[in-house]
């Protein structure tokens, strides 16, 4: 008797739990029903961008991405006003550019373009290579942020491509998951194998080619934004003696 009210209680519990657990699934329905059924005049009005300097095209952002370099190289930077920046970047960002670059220290993006805070959306790996994570970095980029130009920025001297031009010449090996960043760039170390010059320049910028193609093909996100003239992607080899990048249209 005893075991049956136990087993009763229980099945009570169970259809309830099972109740409240539908019930959820019904409210996020309507919820997300009501979201999708909102008219333009019910929706909230848009915000100001928090930089609105930001908000340019792609080519106006490659001009201001050339004159902030150009600056960096003289080592003329301008005076940030980080006080001011802060307060406007509480509640969002707008960034004109995103750089994929690799995670060298003597690598860094905001510096090499003389950029503030909010300006510039880094995607830091070594070997500035395409990832499933470093794709979808960017594309939250351009699809959420806005952003009007991507550069994919390879730097002279790299050690992850000369992993994988030693890979590639000598069958060299790394410890740990070293090598999967040689492995990754082994595909355009072969591509310049027979090409005049020196060879691990000819595949730091080939891997840059390379990854710029991979992002206008592997994301219709990316492909969608270029098409419809609002994303502009772009390669480039930062020079380590004078700073300068060397763009690859």
């Amino acid at each position: 008797m005893c075991s049956s009210r136990k087993l009763h209680a229980e099945l009570e519990r169970s259809d309830r739990r099972r109740f409240l657990r539908f019930a959820g699934i019904g409210v996020g329905l309507v919820a997300f029903s009501n979201v999708l059924s909102i008219k333009p005049a019910q929706a909230r009005p848009i915000a100001p961008p928090p930089k609105p300097q930001n908000a340019i095209n792609p080519d106006d952002a490659l001009k201001r991405l050339r004159a902030g370099n150009a600056r960096y190289i003289e080592g003329v930077t301008r005076r940030q006003d980080f006080l001011s920046e802060r307060a406007a970047l509480v509640d969002g960002q707008n960034p004109y550019v995103a750089v994929l670059s690799c995670a060298d220290s003597r690598i860094a993006p905001e510096y090499a373009f003389d950029t503030g805070r909010g300006d510039l959306f880094a995607v830091r790996v070594a070997g500035n290579f395409i990832t499933t994570d470093v794709l979808a970095s960017l594309e939250y980029a351009v699809a959420v942020l806005g952003t009007p130009l991507l550069v994919v920025m390879g730097h002279e001297r790299c050690g992850a491509v000369s992993a994988g031009v030693k890979s590639v010449k000598e069958g060299a090996t790394y410890p740990g998951s070293i090598q999967s960043l040689a492995t990754a760039i082994e595909p355009s170390v072969r591509k310049v194998l027979k090409q005049p010059g020196d060879l691990l320049e000819n595949a730091i910028s080939q891997n840059v080619k390379d990854n710029v193609a991979r992002l206008k093909s592997s994301s219709y996100l990316l492909a969608d934004a270029v098409q419809q003239g609002r994303l502009k992607i772009i390669g480039g080899v930062y020079q380590l003696h004078s700073g300068e990048v060397k763009f690859i249209v």
